[in-house]
């Protein structure tokens, strides 16, 4: 079974360039690389004043909300300059994806890309073999963002008034304090899920969170980004969490009859560990 999911996996990254001509005329379209002619409902053909589109990565994600609720207005401004997201796949001695968000040059910061890279475990584990379901990701690395001076978005500065204890002299100290931004996202914890001790709870509800959001824009948001710019996305996501819904309740009556000692009769309790 994990050959399968290796094989499966290359198989996706070698099909993965036959999308690469539609992605690159997005791209065109997006960043106002090439010229759109609109068709009024006359038929006639005029150019339109605006190039590109934009804020079309900004406007996307603030459709989502798992990815709103990563956008801090200090980040909007920023956001404004990215101009692409894409997903690379790749295989060998380690299996993952990575995903390459494109900037135009800017006032904050110096790097042209900003990558995320996610690792995937192929196979079962020794202590949980009944447990693997699928590639799962283990661990994501980050990458350095080279910020111009007074332009990180990821801290703040404080200002605080001390007391001297031996007298009345009052004085006020700056300190630089991290903040929420939606930059945060490429520095994640450096520990894999297998590192991890118990009282590491904290650190695992932050990987959990940063890998649900990669495999959404790996399998969902990237692909798809038209259509949550225009929200079309939205409708097949609520229809989708609808019939998981009806899925469970269908699962719960089934369960309810074999359990009451139905044609099934009754069923043996197994523990996945």
């Amino acid at each position: 079974r994990p050959e399968f999911f290796r094989e499966l996996h290359q198989l996706e990254e070698r099909f993965a360039g036959n999308y690469l001509a539609q992605l690159d005329r997005r791209r065109e379209i997006v960043a106002g690389d090439v010229t759109i002619e609109e068709v009024d409902e006359s038929g006639e053909r005029k150019s339109s004043d605006v190039k590109g589109v934009p804020d079309f990565w900004l406007t996307a994600m603030k459709n989502v909300e798992l990815l709103a609720e990563m956008v801090q207005p200090h980040d909007e401004p920023v956001l404004k300059q990215l101009r692409d997201i894409q997903v690379r796949l790749f295989s060998g001695e380690e299996n993952g994806f990575e995903l390459t968000f494109k900037f135009a040059p800017n006032d904050w910061f110096t790097n042209e890309t900003l990558t995320k890279t996610y690792y995937l475990r192929m196979g079962p584990t020794r202590d949980q073999p009944w447990s693997y379901e699928g590639p799962e990701i283990i661990r994501c690395k980050g990458c350095d963002i080279y910020w111009r001076k007074g332009k990180n978005v990821t801290v703040k500065v404080v200002k605080k008034v001390q007391k001297h204890k031996s007298g009345g002299q009052k004085r006020t100290v700056t300190k630089t304090v991290e903040t929420d931004s939606f930059f945060n996202f490429f520095s994640p914890p450096s520990q894999s899920v297998d590192e991890l001790e118990d009282n590491d709870e904290d650190v695992e509800n932050i990987l959990q969170s940063d890998f649900e959001i990669g495999h959404f824009l790996r399998d969902r948001f990237v692909p798809r980004a038209v259509l949550y710019f225009t929200g079309d996305a939205l409708e097949d996501d609520d229809e989708d969490e609808e019939d998981d819904e009806d899925d469970e309740e269908d699962d719960g009556e089934d369960g309810e009859g074999r359990g009451a000692g139905g044609a099934n009769g009754p069923k043996q309790e197994c523990k996945q560990q």
